[in-house]
């Protein structure tokens, strides 16, 4: 489908790819992976033609259309957010304009009989690609993406431009995802999602018709998604079939074979070296001498990638605290008419590990200001525990480095003495080395300040951590050494990120923040997800300990009773799915009447000196146009019945 030659890319002394011929086939989604500065972003912009390569060439089929989402820099203005998205169906919208335009055209009084007929003909052709384009169902399509990527139905008519950048981004990845380009290349494609449109996107492209390259710092994303793994690494492309974990294991056996090969060439370097000096001044040695420093000419360099340290350390001991670490009662907070919070009520305990969920705009960071006491709320009691040492990591808080200091000063300035040794360690976790550590905080990308003050957090003593989306803009290396520190973190954890791997290796309950409140899931983030697609199971209120609702919390008394809660549901579902194919079948019939009248009108209308009675004609024509929307409609509703049948059969 899509090949490189023989290409090559270079920036000064700095080689990225070195004549590396590689190639996808259609309907594959393939993940590149690899070390910071390897590469990645600029190979796909040279795939999406954004950037031309040094030598050789990007051969690809002429008709391929390629869509391309660059990590930020997009801005729509212009149009609303709805109106945006529906570009990605351009062709099609200007058929419906253009049939539009012939239906006004044909019904004036000035039009001749060869006109119209050209008229017709262009009609019925622009109407039959209208339909086989999927045209009737534009509107439905463009919600059904919306909605998946986090869009209330409010926001469809307020004007794109009034929406941040990482908002900006999700509506950039509506119109490439309806526009089904042939190949879809996404740079981190996650990095302005919440967990519920990551979920929906892994969906989507797991399903997706036609090939993906994407790069991406989530790992279960990763393995949810691709089947095939590119490596850029040493100047060239290694494959690796499978997802990301299946990566992790080739890969580290394939570089523990390439080290042992690389041992074996250089003992049989030194030994060849060692018989070249000891025998070079020998006149009866001279051609044997002669030969080895032949076959050391020939000798191919076996590469291997640095090995990358695994960086692990402890956090700073700090005292114990009480068994209650912090209790909000009857909390309310609001920022003026908007009601962020109302009679909010939640208890954390000594060793809790809460991750809060949600989609973007619903509360989470307010939370965790009121939490950390950043910030007060309107009404209700904030409550600590005894003795307990918070430490609140903000989104914004690479901002509030000091920008005179550098990378170490920042690190030692707040760290106890006995962990200033282990600072060299840890700032290498995270891609700090050599003189790296010496740059002033000011002068660091966002990036690079994100992971300076995640790593200055770890330093700190305390046995409260608040952390909220820690994990923006880290690396996979660097998102191992948080998350191994937090699995070995004895005190008590509650942290916002949209890093589904994060979440299902630390948490153990869920709050999900929401509509004014926070409710309560004891269990790990799969088995929250459990119970909200099975909520016609014991509800989740009666599965969460008391005081940590505003509802009191009924556990179920017998199992009998649930046998009999299921019993019912079964015979529910099975009354509502023969209500549904009575529907399914009253749909096929309305749909094969109204495809009989269609017919049957534009046999009329292709009649010689049809378009001699205007009123007459065009009431036709009205007509015509009328039952071909209906049917739209109507294969709509057929469609989205006949999916949930097939969907309630397969479980």
């Amino acid at each position: 489908m899509i090949q490189l030659s023989s290409l090559s890319k270079s920036f000064g002394e700095r080689v990225l790819l070195d004549a590396v011929t590689w190639q996808i086939d259609d309907r594959e989604r393939v993940a590149l992976c690899g070390p910071n500065g390897a590469g990645k972003t600029t190979l796909l912009k040279m795939l999406a033609g954004l950037e031309e390569p040094d030598g050789g060439e990007v051969v690809k089929p002429s008709a391929l259309t390629i869509g391309y989402l660059p990590q930020d820099g997009l801005v729509h203005q212009g149009r609303t957010v709805f109106g945006e998205a529906s570009l990605a169906f351009a062709p099609l919208l200007d058929m419906k304009a253009e049939v539009h335009a012939l239906e006004e055209r044909m019904g004036a009084a000035d039009v001749s009989d060869n006109e119209q007929a050209a008229m017709l003909d262009r009609y019925a052709e622009l109407s039959d690609r209208f339909r086989l384009g999927e045209g009737y169902t534009i509107d439905l399509q463009v919600a059904t993406v919306l909605a998946g990527l986090g869009f209330a139905r409010e926001d469809y008519d307020r004007p794109a431009d009034t929406f941040s950048g990482g908002w900006q981004m999700r509506i950039a990845l509506a119109k490439l995802l309806l526009g089904r380009p042939g190949l879809l290349l996404l740079d981190e494609p996650t990095n302005h999602l919440d967990l519920d449109a990551r979920n929906w996107l892994e969906s989507y492209l797991r399903e997706y018709p036609r090939a993906v390259i994407l790069v991406s710092h989530d790992r279960f994303f990763l393995d949810a998604v691709v089947t095939r793994i590119a490596d850029l690494n040493l100047r060239t492309i290694t494959d690796y079939h499978g997802n990301y974990s299946d990566y992790l294991v080739e890969r580290d056996a394939r570089l523990e074979r390439l080290r042992a090969a690389k041992k074996e060439q250089d003992d049989e370097v030194a030994r060849i070296k060692m018989f070249v000096d000891r025998f070079r001044y020998q006149a009866t040695k001279a051609a044997q001498v002669q030969s080895r420093i032949k076959l050391l000419d020939k000798v191919v360099t076996i590469e291997v990638p640095p090995e990358r340290k695994r960086v692990h350390f402890t956090f700073p001991a700090a005292p114990k605290s009480g068994r209650m670490v912090l209790e909000l009662k009857h909390v309310r907070k609001a920022y003026g008419p908007l009601t962020v919070f109302d009679n909010l009520s939640l208890h954390i305990e000594r060793g809790d590990r809460i991750a809060l969920v949600g989609p973007n705009g619903a509360g989470k960071s307010t939370l965790m200001r009121m939490l950390s006491s950043e910030e007060a709320p309107d009404r209700g009691e904030r409550h600590p525990g005894h003795q307990v040492v918070p430490e609140y990591f903000a989104q914004d808080e690479a901002t509030r480095l000091d920008p005179v200091l550098t990378v170490y000063e920042t690190l030692s300035s707040g760290s106890p003495m006995h962990m200033v040794p282990a600072i060299r360690n840890i700032l290498g976790g995270f891609l700090f080395s050599g003189d790296d550590v010496y740059k002033k905080a000011g002068v660091l990308s966002g990036g690079e300040r994100t992971r300076l003050a995640v790593a200055r957090m770890l330093l700190r003593p305390s046995n409260f951590l608040l952390l909220d989306e820690p994990t923006n803009h880290l690396d996979l290396d660097s998102k191992d050494v948080l998350l191994d520190a937090l699995v070995d973190y004895g005190g008590t954890l509650i942290f916002v990120s949209h890093d589904r791997y994060f979440v299902e290796r630390l948490a153990t309950r869920i709050i999900e923040v929401g509509h004014g409140r926070a409710e309560s899931f004891p269990g790990t983030y799969q088995e929250f997800l459990w119970r909200k697609e099975h909520a016609d199971q014991p509800s989740a209120s009666s599965l969460r300990p008391s005081g940590m609702s505003q509802k009191a919390d009924v556990a179920p008394k017998a199992e009998g009773r649930g046998r009999k809660a299921d019993v019912a549901q079964q015979r529910k579902r099975e009354k509502e799915r023969k209500a549904r194919q009575v529907r399914v079948t009253d749909l096929e019939t309305r749909i094969a009447a109204h495809e009989t009248a269609i017919k049957a009108l534009e046999a009329q209308m292709s009649a010689p000196g049809f378009y001699e009675q205007r009123d007459a004609a065009q009431a036709h024509v009205t007509r015509h146009q009328t039952l071909m929307w209906e049917v739209g409609q109507l294969m709509q509703q057929w469609e989205m019945l006949s999916g949930t049948d097939q969907s309630d059969t397969s479980e």
